[in-house]
């Protein structure tokens, strides 16, 4: 796995923030984690704008993590706005929420998510979670590469 590779952990609720954190710094799981803690935030992130304009400080990562539910705007929104985004639209984002609702699954795959898991609240279970993410996403999985101009 390349060291250098970045998730963008997008969660409101900061005692997930701790665990997926948390789960991040466990034995082999070597990845950059930036968090944002809304859904305006996201866009803005990946799209460049604002504190994180400096892309060698906040660069594209290679996978997303979006919870569903958010302040100012849904993750259902954010994958929308990233499937709409011709530089983004392939960015890979697992929806990974403790909704398990039914509307919520359907509405995240019509919008392309790339998977969607709820949340186990163990933090064992978290760990073994997150390993499998970034196992399957950035080490098994081939990806297109993401385009690096921001997206309006």
């Amino acid at each position: 796995m390349n060291s250098k590779q970045v998730i963008l952990h997008v969660e409101d609720d900061p005692n997930d923030v701790l665990l997926v954190g948390l789960a991040f710094r466990k034995p082999g799981v070597g990845i950059s984690l930036q968090v944002v803690n809304d859904g305006e935030q996201a866009v803005q992130y990946l799209s460049g704008q604002g504190a994180y304009a400096d892309r060698h400080a906040f660069p594209i990562p290679a996978l997303v993590l979006l919870d569903v539910k958010l302040p100012r705007r849904s993750g259902l929104e954010v994958l929308s706005w990233v499937r709409g985004c011709e530089q983004l639209r392939r960015l890979p984002i697992v929806m990974l929420t403790s909704s398990n609702q039914s509307a919520d699954v359907n509405r995240a795959y019509d919008l392309m998510a790339n998977s969607y898991l709820v949340k186990p609240s163990a933090l064992e279970d978290l760990v073994e979670l997150i390993k499998k993410i970034t196992g399957y996403w950035l080490e098994l999985n081939v990806t297109p590469r993401v385009g690096e101009d921001d997206c309006l």
